[in-house]
Parts: C-alpha cells; sequence; structure tokens
C-alpha cells in the first residue's frame, strides 16, 4: 500500500517538474513587443504558454511513465 502511494507521489512529481521545466523554457519564446518605459512585455500570453508547457508535459510523463510500467527503466 505504502509502495503504491510512493509509486504515484513520484509520478505526479515527475509531471510538476517537467511542466515547470517547459514551462520556463517557454517563458521568453515570442515576447513581441516591450513596453519602453518599464522594460515589460505588452503580451507575455502566460496563459497560452501554460498550456503549450501542460501539453509537452504530458507528452513527456505519458512516455516516462509507459517506459516505468513496461519495465524498461526499473526505478
Amino acid at each position: 500500500m505504502i509502495a503504491g502511494a510512493v509509486h504515484a507521489a513520484t509520478l505526479a512529481s515527475a509531471f510538476f517538474i517537467l511542466w515547470f521545466l517547459a514551462f520556463f523554457c517557454l517563458l521568453p519564446v515570442g515576447l513581441g513587443a516591450v513596453d519602453p518605459e518599464t522594460g515589460a512585455p505588452l503580451d507575455a500570453s502566460i496563459l497560452k504558454k501554460a498550456g503549450i508547457a501542460f501539453v509537452i508535459a504530458a507528452v513527456l510523463w505519458s512516455t516516462f511513465t509507459v517506459l516505468i510500467v513496461t519495465h524498461v527503466l526499473d526505478l
């Protein structure tokens, strides 16, 4: 029972880490025009980037999960 909880926690944390890495890699992409006073981008599209990061993380996580379930990777 505890092993199952640890396995689930490992997979959940792996998804969070993959999302976090994908999100921070996407942050500087497509910033466009910059406000001359503050230096901040006028349209950063944070929600769009978070959604794209979610899709990237889901693909990587599902691949990671399949490799663990099929015992290609042994943890």
